[in-house]
């Protein structure tokens, strides 16, 4: 399949983009013009379009004190004096090319009845930030042994032209089968059955996971900044 990125350019701030877009429905009641953040039951992350020290302030005036936030854009800057930065890494963003069509394996669909096994899988195996309602942003899939979930996938940040694959993990008893291949192919095939290509996050740091997927034939895009801070300043009623 060929890749079509003459409109790539919202996956610079997808999340931007995403609550600002498609996912609106899932933004908090704290988000504001200038800033937008996701429902705290959905997902953790915030955004904005343009990133300065003024910014900073808009996000610590409307998250409190003892705020916190998570950006995920192309480019994020120390923030200023008053914010503890938690975890800060860069991530490959990967696009979807010539990807192989699913096996075939017994594999479940997810909802609202399976959140609490899905979090608990996601708390062991820690593919990145999941909560109680995280499955409500798109479609979920898994694989049961014995009733148990042991594996999932699913879609995440939704922007104009492309779906993120996310939540990709594996419980360790089930390692080693390929499940993790097979449920990536299996949520990219539905995304493209939707008309939208398929994309993804993986840390620079986890070599695994990249070779991983440039193996089923997701290719680098760019890197990109992931960062949550909590803000910890004295003086957070900064001006609009």
């Amino acid at each position: 399949m060929a890749i079509d990125d003459s409109n790539d350019s919202v996956l610079d701030n997808p999340v931007w983009h995403a609550l600002k877009g498609p996912l609106s429905r899932f933004a908090s009641s704290r988000s504001a013009e200038d800033v937008v953040h996701f429902d705290p039951e959905v997902g953790l992350f915030s955004a904005v379009d343009q990133i300065d020290e003024t910014i900073w302030n808009r996000i610590a005036h409307l998250s409190g004190l003892e705020g916190q936030c998570g950006l995920f854009r192309d480019v994020i800057p120390h923030p200023p004096p008053g914010w503890e930065v938690h975890f800060q890494e860069s991530c490959w963003q990967m696009v979807a090319g010539e990807v192989s069509n699913p096996s075939g394996i017994d594999i479940a669909q997810l909802g609202a009845a399976d959140a609490p096994e899905m979090l608990a899988l996601a708390e062991l195996t820690e593919p990145g930030p999941f909560f109680i309602r995280t499955h409500e942003l798109g479609r979920y899939v898994g694989v049961r042994r014995d009733g148990r979930l042991v594996a999932m996938a699913g879609e995440r940040f939704r922007v104009p032209g492309f779906v993120e694959v996310s939540a990709v993990c594996t419980h360790p008893d089930a390692r080693g089968e390929g499940l993790a291949a097979e449920l990536t192919l299996d949520v990219v095939r539905a995304i493209r059955a939707g008309g939208d290509q398929a994309f993804l996050h993986v840390l620079e740091s986890n070599e695994n996971a990249l070779r991983l997927y440039e193996k089923l034939g997701f290719s680098i895009r760019r890197k990109v900044d992931v960062v949550f801070a909590q803000w910890h300043g004295s003086d957070w009623r900064i001006s609009d």
